[in-house]
């Protein structure tokens, strides 16, 4: 017979899926980091290639990149180090909308969790004061841990989230309809935990991106027109 899981199991998990929920207010539905470009100049323009876009982004770009930095987020023991790792997720930006993306997405992600999940009023404000400053996924790290939040599940939620939106992204500048769309999410699910787990152990020094195109495809963005999505 199956058990329900216990209180504080539960109380993350549902802290996670409304965090990295496309309800959430963090404004995800207008960045497609890059793929935009990617649909119009042709390289995406079936399931099958958005699939394959997807995967070498995830494997190989920002997927992996992001797990990383949330786990070094989660860990770091002051907001001195917090700092650092934000300004090496900086670092890793390959364009300027993608640094604007993770910036203003981070941003809105503090303002809520720091007026939603603040334990007491001047908590919240400080909360809100430091959490502004971080990119996303350095964000979500820190409110995980300041939270007592599960790593592991954040991690891989994280990486799925991601996915999600961009899958959302496709299926509104393809035709590609919610099914099909969902089956490419459904099938790139083994991946996202596979990319989880291999970040356990990894640091920053462990960073690295060889989706190129993706991140040319971002570059191109900056000046395509007409467009749609703000990267």
């Amino acid at each position: 017979m199956p058990t329900d899981p216990p209180a504080a199991c539960a109380a993350s998990i549902l802290t996670l899926a409304q965090w990295l929920s496309p309800a959430f207010p963090i404004g995800a539905f207008s960045y497609s980091h890059g793929l935009e470009t990617a649909i119009a100049t042709g390289a995406v323009g079936s399931a099958q290639e958005l699939a394959q876009w997807l995967k070498s982004v995830l494997a190989h770009g920002s997927g992996r990149n992001d797990a990383i930095l949330l786990r070094a987020a989660f860990d770091a023991p002051d907001r001195a180090a917090l700092e650092r790792v934000d300004q090496v997720a900086l670092a890793f930006a390959a364009s300027a909308e993608r640094r604007l993306e993770s910036r203003l997405q981070g941003a809105a992600f503090g303002q809520t969790v720091a007026a939603v999940w603040g334990r007491q009023p001047a908590e919240a404000a400080f909360e809100a004061e430091w959490l502004l400053e971080l990119c996303l996924p350095v964000a979500v790290g820190a409110a995980a841990a300041r939270q007592r939040l599960d790593l592991e599940m954040c991690v891989v939620l994280y990486v799925q989230a991601f996915a999600s939106n961009l899958v959302s992204v496709a299926m509104r500048a393809l035709p590609l309809g919610q099914t099909e769309g969902q089956a490419v999410l459904a099938g790139l699910a083994p991946l996202c935990a596979e990319i989880a787990q291999q970040s356990r152990g990894a640091g920053l020094e462990d960073l690295h991106s060889s989706a190129f195109l993706s991140d040319i495809a971002a570059m191109h963005h900056e000046t395509l027109q007409p467009r749609i999505f703000r990267t």
